[in-house]
């Protein structure tokens, strides 16, 4: 668990030096470097969609897992959660909520959460989870610099979600095959570039990326399917 743990406290000290540095940039400074922090995050999410394998089933997930999404309100409850927090822990902040759920959804989705949580729970390896926490400092500077403390409070989704797969590794290790990994990368990467394009400001309305989670999941259920189909005709 030392890379869940190092992860999470990354983001914790990365989320907090950049509060230290909001007050003293310059609000164009601010404006540009969350612009150039937009265009980074989308062509992160952009090299990460471009290595799926079969791109029906990304679109078919997306589209499935949207609609879930949208019956659920997943968006509306983690904004609840993000609005609870800052009323409790985060008073006169501005854009708390909006960290907590920017930052919470970047750092979750990827297949490097997933590997390297894996990877920790089953061989007691925290290389990837390392890497990662030194990935994720760096941007909880920048985050935290445009969002404030809401960033440093994303640790605690990190550590329910890679703490729980890294519990439960042995049991769902079987079932997470590479092709399996690669395609709910791909799908998150989608995500990703929809964090991005928001941060940018540039469409009428705002992507609800928090109701498209569930396509993640959809592969899960593609794949045993398909091998069932497979064996049946």
């Amino acid at each position: 668990m030392l890379g869940v743990i190092a992860n999470a406290a990354a983001i914790v000290i990365g989320g907090l030096l950049g509060c230290l540095l909001k007050g003293g940039i310059r609000e164009r400074y601010s404006e540009t470097i969350n612009h150039a922090l937009a265009l980074c995050v989308i062509i992160i999410g952009v090299s990460g969609a471009l290595k799926a394998q079969n791109t029906l089933l990304m679109i078919a997930s997306v589209v499935i897992g949207s609609a879930a999404g949208e019956a659920l309100r997943i968006e509306h409850g983690i904004e609840k959660l993000g609005d609870w927090a800052q009323a409790k822990l985060g008073k006169g902040e501005t854009g708390f909520s909006a960290g907590f759920v920017n930052a919470s959804l970047l750092f979750c989705i990827g297949a490097m959460a997933v590997v390297g949580a894996l990877e920790a729970g089953l061989q007691n390896k925290p290389d990837t989870l390392l890497a990662k926490a030194a990935l994720d400092g760096v941007f909880s500077i920048i985050l935290g610099s445009t969002y404030g403390i809401g960033v440093a409070f994303s640790a605690v989704p990190i550590l329910i979600y890679e703490g729980g797969i890294a519990l439960l590794s042995g049991v769902i290790a079987p079932l997470m095959t590479d092709a399996l990994i690669n395609e709910m990368s791909a799908v998150g990467s989608l995500l990703i570039i929809g964090i991005g394009v928001n941060s940018l400001g540039c469409m009428p309305g705002r992507i609800r990326v928090g109701n498209m989670l569930p396509a993640i999941l959809v592969p899960c259920a593609y794949f045993p399917l398909a091998e069932w189909a497979g064996r049946l005709f």
